[in-house]
């Protein structure tokens, strides 16, 4: 069964779902559907509160996003990057002991189901720039000036 919820941020509507046991997606939306919280949704709602407020840098979410063995590497190497911290793509892809796999990486992080939670806005180009986001490199300017001392 699957449960939906959203909320308000400074940077538009967010949607998650959920199952019983875990967080699948985190989007942001232009139009919210049918709520369907469950304890899940409430407690990623609670924590975004707390990220958008600025009292919360680490997410304690059960988390199951579905995407390729490839993807999930990438996106678990994405939640290692520290809050308030970057790295470049080809960080990304050495780490997971594949340096040839820039553009994979690129790809897999554009692909990423959890945004946010799972900090693919942490990831700029090699020369510095911002690079892509699938919801904006305006949000993403913004989240991360919201978590560094550094403006972008």
């Amino acid at each position: 069964m699957n449960f939906v919820d959203h909320f308000e941020t400074p940077l538009g509507t967010m949607e998650v779902t959920a199952s019983e046991a875990a967080i699948t997606t985190l989007y942001f939306v232009d139009k919210a559907r049918s709520a369907k919280p469950n304890k899940i949704t409430d407690l990623l709602k609670l924590q975004m509160a707390e990220y958008f407020a600025g009292d919360r840098k680490d997410f304690d979410l059960p988390i199951n996003p579905h995407g390729t063995d490839f993807q999930k590497r990438v996106w678990r190497a994405l939640s290692e990057i520290d809050y308030g911290k970057t790295c470049t793509y080809g960080d990304i892809a050495t780490q997971i002991q594949n340096p040839k796999g820039v553009r994979a990486v690129g790809l897999a992080n554009g692909k990423n189901p959890l945004t946010i939670v799972v900090p693919c806005h942490r990831v700029i180009g090699a020369n510095g720039s911002l690079t892509g986001y699938a919801f904006g490199v305006e949000r993403k300017a913004w989240l991360l000036n919201h978590e560094s001392d550094t403006l972008f």
